[in-house]
């Protein structure tokens, strides 16, 4: 059986490694596909490479891209007028590319990223949530811009004023996804961005009823630290949504869905389990996941 994790941002990939160094391979990652990109003739897939650079120890200081990656394509890029908004390293514009021409030779995205992700050496299943096409995109200003853009161009610090994941009412989760909640002994939700990094998963059609019919407890990480956000724009994203940025909102966003959350205030009326939730090193991301099953396996229905 295996130990689920929905997941998206930084916090989700985090919590990937704590719960990658108990259960190993028995783990399956579902990774937030909303955020993918096509630029300079790659796809780009930032959720699901940046928790498999985290899976593979090759996750670079920053928080994200390749340790030890350069810029060389980058620098040359911009040598040549392109307007480079969106960095990528050089090896991680490789396994871009390389996914890339894995997609126009017939492999899903499934597929595909499993093959790249063996490559570097990881054990666990990582899992594009959908085969198909899902965009996330937020209105602001008056305009729709895709989430990439309203990340870096602008910064995440315009109003926000709509969120839509254009694409989901056509797609469904892979079947590789709803085998794994079907097999599934524990469901976690990542401290993730409820809103722009875990929506987009659970917008897609049969997903919740998918969750709903596994069995297995679902137990959130709250991604509220000490009463803040750690970094992004959750707070907006909860504003957006009429919530507080707190842990009871963050349970409320998730309403009906949840069995219990993990998290280091109260969390109102779920069942919860207070345990300090900053992730800052491999230590803490074990303490994390291990409260997380522990809250799991308290909830779990007698067989």
């Amino acid at each position: 059986m295996s130990v689920v994790l929905l997941s998206g941002g930084t916090g989700g990939a985090k919590l990937a490694r704590g719960l990658y160094d108990i259960v190993g391979a028995e783990l399956a990652v579902i990774a937030n596909t909303g955020d993918d990109i096509q630029i300079y003739s790659a796809h780009v897939s930032p959720d699901p490479d940046l928790i498999t650079y985290w899976l593979a120890d090759r996750i670079d200081e920053r928080g994200w891209g390749l340790a030890g990656d350069t810029f060389a394509a980058m620098a040359m890029l911009r040598e040549l007028g392109v307007d480079v908004w969106f960095n990528l390293g050089d090896g991680d514009l490789a396994l871009c590319l390389e996914r890339r021409r894995l997609l126009d030779d017939g492999l899903s995205a499934t597929e595909a990223h499993a093959r790249l992700a063996a490559a570097l050496g990881v054990r666990a299943r990582v899992l594009p949530m959908s085969d198909q096409p899902v965009l996330t995109r937020i209105r602001t200003r008056g305009a729709w811009v895709g989430l990439q853009e309203f990340m870096i161009r602008l910064g995440a610090g315009a109003p926000i004023e709509d969120v839509e994941f254009a694409g989901a009412e056509d797609a469904v989760p892979s079947p590789a996804v709803l085998a794994a909640i079907a097999d599934a002994r524990a469901i976690i939700v990542g401290p993730s961005n409820p809103v722009i990094s875990i929506g987009p998963i659970i917008a897609l059609p049969g997903l919740r009823e998918a969750l709903a019919a596994a069995g297995a407890p679902i137990v959130a990480v709250s991604p509220i630290v000490a009463g803040a956000v750690l970094k992004g724009p959750t707070a907006e994203c909860l504003a957006w949504a009429g919530l507080p940025a707190s842990t009871q909102g963050v349970a409320r966003f998730y309403e009906g869905l949840l069995d219990g959350i993990v998290s280091d205030d109260p969390a109102g009326d779920i069942a919860s389990l207070r345990c300090e939730t900053l992730m800052s090193n491999a230590e803490q991301r074990r303490l994390v996941a291990e409260r997380a099953l522990e809250l799991s396996e308290s909830l779990a229905r007698p067989s």
